[in-house]
């Protein structure tokens, strides 16, 4: 079959907004879970530690360490099973897969460092006028002395 004719057929299928997480993120994945005739919402929160696939063949991995014991799942990301992902964290790793956090044992099976967001930090750290009209900036040590040496 032609590639094009697969992708025309596979849109219909796919996610109309795409997931926004990366690999190393802390989410939360809200499933539908049908039991009888009855259909219920469950979470399922830990650590993005892979991506694969394009299109509707997409899956990612989340791990979590549940009653001491790690428990992988994996999630197609164009299933309609699939209600909402949030991201609580967003990791900073350098990695596609994070296969390695499986020999780990304890809090250290989890830690993925947060990522940081420079944008943030050097707007907060800049002063305000406001701030400049309240507390005025102190004269240099040096302007101080030659100020000094005049008298």
């Amino acid at each position: 079959m032609n590639q094009a004719l697969l992708d025309r057929i596979e849109a219909a299928h796919l996610r109309k907004r795409p997931l926004r997480f990366e690999v190393g993120d802390s989410v939360r994945v809200h499933t539908k879970v049908v039991e009888g005739d009855r259909e219920r919402i469950q979470v399922f929160a830990g650590v993005v530690i892979g991506r694969r696939g394009h299109g509707i063949n997409e899956t990612f991995t989340v791990r979590r360490i549940s009653y001491g014991e790690g428990v992988e799942r994996v999630f197609p990301s164009h299933s309609p099973r699939i209600e909402r992902i949030e991201v609580e964290r967003e990791g900073s790793v350098r990695r596609a897969k994070l296969t390695y956090l499986r020999k780990r044992i304890g809090k250290s099976a989890v830690a993925v460092k947060e990522k940081e967001h420079h944008a943030a930090d050097a707007t907060a750290a800049a002063p305000t006028k406001e701030a400049e009209a309240v507390n005025p900036p102190a004269e240099s040590p040096a302007a101080d002395a030659a100020a000094n040496t005049n008298t």
